[in-house]
C-alpha cells in the first residue's frame, strides 16, 4: 500500500487572529488539498483559566482534519510530537479505511472488523507510520505575546526533529513565522531534515505586530506547491543531475 508523502501544517500561536480571512474557513480549503492542519494553543505556566484567544485552536484543527491540542508552555516540547504523531496516525488510518472499503466491497471501517483483524490492521498503520515520508511546514505565531514563549518552541521544534529523523521514513520540515515584515508570513529555515540550525535563527526574532492567521496559512498552504514546483525547475534544467 502506497501512501504519498504525508503533509501537515503544525501551527503554534497563543491568541486569536485579528486580521484577514476566517482560519477555520482557510483550513478547510487547505485539507482539501491533501494537507492536515494541526493547531497547538500555548498558556502561560501560571493561567488557570483557557484565554478566549485560544477558542479557535479547536475548530481550525477540526477544519483541517487534523489534531488540535492547549498546553501550559511546560509541556509544549512533548505536545508537538504527540500531535505530529497522532495527525500522521490518523490521516494513515484514514487511507487503510478507504482500502478496506474497496476490499470489501461494503463502507466498512477498522472500527467495524472484529477484534484480531483490527489490530492486524493497526500493525499495518503503525508500519506505516514508521515508513511513509512526512512533510511538516511549522507556523510561528510571533506576535508580540508570544516573546517569552519562543525560546520554548525552539526547543520543542529542535526535540521534534530528533524524534521523527528516528523513523525509516524521511521526515523534513521547514519553518515560517508571522507577521512577516512585508507578507503575512516569513520563512525561517527552508526544507530540511534536520533543525538544529535554528538556534541562532530564534535567537534574533523581533516578535510584535498582529495575528493574521488566516492569511498566514493561506500562505503556507502554497509553500508545498512551491517546493514542487522548484523540483520539477531543477530537474527539467538539469536531467542528469541527483538533486541533493
Amino acid at each position: 500500500m502506497r501512501t504519498g508523502t504525508l503533509k501537515q501544517i503544525l501551527l503554534i500561536t497563543d491568541g486569536c487572529s485579528n486580521q484577514g480571512e476566517n482560519p477555520a474557513s482557510v483550513a478547510t480549503i487547505i485539507a482539501e488539498q491533501g494537507i492536515t492542519v494541526n493547531v497547538i494553543g500555548i498558556m502561560e505556566d501560571e493561567q488557570t483559566e483557557q484565554p478566549t484567544g485560544l477558542l479557535e485552536v479547536e475548530e481550525i484543527a477540526s477544519c483541517g482534519r487534523g489534531v488540535s491540542q492547549i498546553v501550559y508552555k511546560q509541556a509544549l516540547s512533548q505536545t508537538v510530537q504527540t500531535v505530529t504523531k497522532q495527525a500522521m496516525n490518523e490521516t494513515l488510518q484514514g487511507v487503510v479505511n478507504k482500502e478496506l472499503q474497496q476490499i470489501l466491497g461494503s463502507p466498512r471501517t477498522m472500527e467495524e472488523l472484529p477484534p484480531e483483524q483490527r489490530g492486524e490492521v493497526m500493525e499495518v498503520v503503525d508500519e506505516l507510520g514508521e515508513t511513509c515520508d512526512l512533510e511538516v511546514l511549522v507556523l510561528v505565531d510571533t506576535s508580540a505575546s508570544m516573546a517569552n514563549k519562543l525560546p520554548t518552541v525552539q526547543e520543542a521544534l529542535i526535540d521534534l526533529s530528533i524524534s521523527m529523523n528516528a523513523r525509516i521514513g524521511r521526515s523534513r520540515f521547514s519553518i515560517y513565522q508571522f507577521p512577516g515584515r512585508k507578507k503575512p508570513i516569513q520563512q525561517l529555515v527552508d526544507w530540511t531534515g534536520k533543525l538544529d540550525s535554528i538556534t541562532s535563527i530564534f535567537s534574533k526574532l523581533a516578535s510584535g505586530g498582529v495575528t493574521p492567521t488566516g492569511p498566514a496559512l493561506k500562505e503556507a498552504m502554497h509553500q508545498f506547491g512551491k517546493k514542487s514546483l522548484k523540483r520539477r525547475l531543477f530537474h527539467n534544467e538539469y536531467p542528469d543531475v541527483e538533486e541533493a
